[in-house]
C-alpha cells in the first residue's frame, strides 16, 4: 500500500482521541439508534450510497454487535481479532473478512498499529459484481446469494489473499477512491468490487466459511473449484475419492445445494468455456471441443445446440463480437 495512504490511515480519529484520554466504551450512538447494537446503515452512509468506508477504531474492545449492512474488514497493517459466535477469527494482513447482514460478532481492541478499514455495503451494490461474473458461473452464484441473503444466519466468508497481488491492488485504488473524496463514482467502485470478486472466485482455495450445514457447503464449494479448474478432465469418480465419500452421498449433496448434479456442472462449464473460445479467438470448433474436454464432436453439437438453438458455426457468426453471453 503506497506510504502517504498509509500514514493516512494511521491517524488518530477523533473518537479514538476521546477512548484514549480516557472513555472506556464504544459510544454507541454513533452506530446506533435502537438498544439492541444493531450497526445503521443509515448512521454509516450517506443517502443514496451504497458503500462507504472508516478505518476500525483501535484501543477498544467492540461488544457484540451486528450490521444491517454487509461488513467487509480489509486489515492494511497487523491484525484484527473478531469473535464470530464464539470462534475467533483473526484477520491478519493483506486478509479480507466478509460478515453478512446481521452477523453477530465482537472484535479485540485493536492496537496503534492493527490498521484495518471496515467496507460498509449495501446489497445491491454487489448488484456489478454478479453481473460481471455471469449468470453461468454456478461458483460465483454461490458466492454472491451469500452475501444477498438478509436473515441471520451468521455468515462470514473469510480470504486469506494477502499474497494475491491483483487483489491488494484493487483494494488500495477502491480505498483511495473513497478515503480521499471520490466515493461518489459508485460505478467505478462497484466494477472494482466486481473485479475483486471475480479474483476471489479464482482464490477459493484461500477461503474459510462459515454457512448453516457448513460441512454440505464446503463440500459444495469444493466441487464447484474442482470443476472450475479441472473442468477438461473431471470426473465425478475421481473427486469421490478425492473428498472420500460414497458416489451416492457426493451426488445428493451438490444437487440439494446447487439445484443441478454433477454432469450437468461439468456441462455448463465446458459449454461456458467452448463459448468464451469461440467468440475470441479463431481456434476451430473442432480444437474447441477438444479444449474444453469432449472427444465425441458428435455429442458435442448435439448438447451445443440443445442449449443455444443454433449450431457451433452459426453462434460463432452471431456472436463474435459479443464475448459476454450467458448459458
Amino acid at each position: 500500500m503506497q506510504k502517504e495512504l498509509l500514514e493516512q490511515l494511521r491517524k488518530i480519529t477523533q473518537e479514538e482521541q476521546r477512548i484514549l484520554n480516557g472513555e472506556a466504551q464504544v459510544d454507541r450512538e454513533l452506530y446506533t439508534s435502537g438498544t439492541d447494537f444493531t450497526v445503521d446503515s443509515r448512521k454509516m452512509l450517506d443517502e443514496d450510497k451504497l458503500i462507504a468506508v472508516r478505518t476500525h477504531t483501535r484501543f477498544v474492545h467492540f461488544p457484540s454487535h451486528r450490521h444491517n449492512y454487509i461488513e467487509v474488514l480489509y486489515v492494511c497493517e497487523g491484525s484484527l481479532t473478531n469473535i464470530i459466535d464464539g470462534k475467533k477469527v483473526v484477520v491478519q494482513k493483506g486478509e479480507l473478512l466478509f460478515l453478512n447482514q446481521f452477523t453477530r460478532h465482537e472484535i479485540l481492541p485493536a492496537g496503534e498499529k492493527d490498521i484495518a478499514i471496515n467496507f460498509m455495503i449495501l446489497p445491491e451494490f454487489f448488484d456489478v459484481a454478479y453481473s460481471m461474473t455471469g449468470s453461468n458461473n454456478v461458483l460465483a452464484d454461490f458466492l454472491v446469494n451469500v452475501l444477498r441473503r438478509d436473515e441471520e444466519r451468521g455468515e462470514y466468508l473469510y480470504f486469506k489473499v494477502a499474497e494475491v497481488l491483483q487483489i491488494q491492488n484493487l483494494l488500495e485504488n477502491i480505498i483511495y477512491s473513497l478515503v480521499t473524496g471520490n466515493g461518489e463514482q459508485n460505478r467505478i467502485n462497484q466494477t472494482t468490487m466486481g473485479l475483486i470478486f471475480l479474483y476471489l472466485i479464482d482464490s477459493v482455495q484461500y477461503v474459510e466459511m462459515r454457512l448453516p450445514n457448513q460441512y454440505e457447503n464446503m463440500i459444495t464449494m469444493t466441487t464447484l473449484d474442482y470443476i472450475e479448474q479441472k473442468y477438461k478432465t473431471a470426473t465425478l469418480t475421481e473427486l469421490c475419492e478425492r473428498i472420500h465419500l460414497p458416489m451416492h452421498v457426493l451426488s445428493k449433496m451438490i444437487k440439494k445445494s446447487t439445484g443441478y448434479n454433477f454432469k450437468e456442472l461439468l456441462q455448463r462449464k465446458r459449454l461456458n468455456k467452448a463459448v468464451e473460445l469461440m467468440c475470441e479467438t479463431n481456434l476451430p470448433v473442432s480444437d474447441i471441443i477438444a479444449a474444453v474436454g469432449y472427444e465425441n464432436n458428435s455429442y458435442f453439437h448435439r448438447i451445443f445446440k440443445e442449449r443455444y438453438h443454433m449450431t457451433p458455426r452459426a453462434f460463432r457468426l452471431k456472436n463474435r463480437k459479443n464475448p459476454q453471453v450467458h448459458l
